[in-house]
């Protein structure tokens, strides 16, 4: 098993594969489970997200009507042929805003690596299917490379935004999306460290903030701009640009961030844009309470 990102690039350097095959085969040895269930309970995910996508991109609404629609508009917008950044991720952005949208509308997805953040693996894939045509093994692959360096955050620092702050979520799931990506485009796997490593540091503290304590706003445009991180940071480690700070010291420093970030940014809808007067208006209206009897 691998322990950190060093150990999981050296693993599939050493043994000339994959970092998803690396993850495949640890995921194998520790379930105790043959290759064809492993790959069958993956494929069973990707299905989730596939349908996640579909229905937020023919539009959905939340509960409380803060969000919902948006990915509806970007889609008319790439169909204009007007946007000013490229349509691979204006694509991407839009099918993390769809899948998120979903989570909102208490639809079904799956989460990478949290439901608040799950827009952005599904939203970066489904993008570069359209760039890349990869097959349906080399996209359950994708869900492995990400789960990897998933696993190492997990495990090295945290995945929670009320543990970490949303650097936690979304700034982890940009990075695994990231070394995903490089890996599909047939990157290597110490170019999938430095798009993770990239991207990661990118996104280094940053809050968790819901307001009205919901996972809608500003989540689901964080994970467009996740989306968006995570495509220029795998362009980025493929024109063979590198991190100065190992990927390894990144997530460290993520770790240490979160637990110094103050308790009112870390998902308590306590302070940053949930405490904003308008953050604190549209609570008020969705729980119906007044605002002078907020306590």
């Amino acid at each position: 098993m691998f322990r950190n990102v060093a150990e999981l690039v050296e693993l599939a350097e050493s043994q000339n594969k994959k970092v998803s095959e690396i993850m495949i085969e640890q995921e194998m040895e520790v379930k105790q489970k043959t290759r064809e269930d492993i790959m069958s309970f993956m494929d069973r995910n990707l299905e989730v997200m596939e349908q996640a996508v579909e229905r937020g991109i023919q539009g959905v609404k939340s509960h409380s009507g803060l969000t919902g629609g948006d990915a509806v508009l970007l889609q008319k917008y790439i169909e204009k042929g007007q946007f000013l950044s490229g349509e691979t991720i204006l694509d991407a952005v839009s099918k993390a805003v769809a899948t998120n949208e979903v989570n909102a509308a208490m639809g079904t997805i799956c989460a990478t690596p949290t439901a608040g953040s799950a827009g952005v693996v599904p939203g970066t894939l489904f993008a570069v299917k359209a760039k890349l045509n990869p097959t349906r093994e080399e996209m359950i692959r994708f869900l492995f490379a990400a789960g990897a360096f998933g696993f190492v955050v997990a495990n090295n620092a945290s995945i929670s935004g009320a543990a970490g702050g949303c650097q936690a979520e979304v700034g982890s799931a940009a990075g695994m999306a990231a070394a995903a990506i490089v890996e599909m485009a047939g990157g290597t796997p110490a170019q999938s460290a430095e798009a993770m490593a990239i991207t990661l540091k990118n996104m280094l503290g940053l809050v968790c903030d819901p307001v009205a304590g919901l996972v809608e706003v500003p989540c689901v445009k964080r994970n467009a701009m996740g989306a968006a991180n995570a495509m220029v940071a795998a362009d980025m480690a493929l024109a063979g640009v590198t991190s100065r700070i190992p990927c390894d010291e990144v997530i460290d420093a993520m770790f240490k961030i979160g637990q110094s970030m103050p308790t009112a940014l870390k998902e308590t809808a306590q302070g940053g844009l949930a405490a904003t007067p308008t953050g604190r208006e549209l609570e008020a209206k969705i729980f119906g309470i007044p605002l002078n009897k907020r306590g």
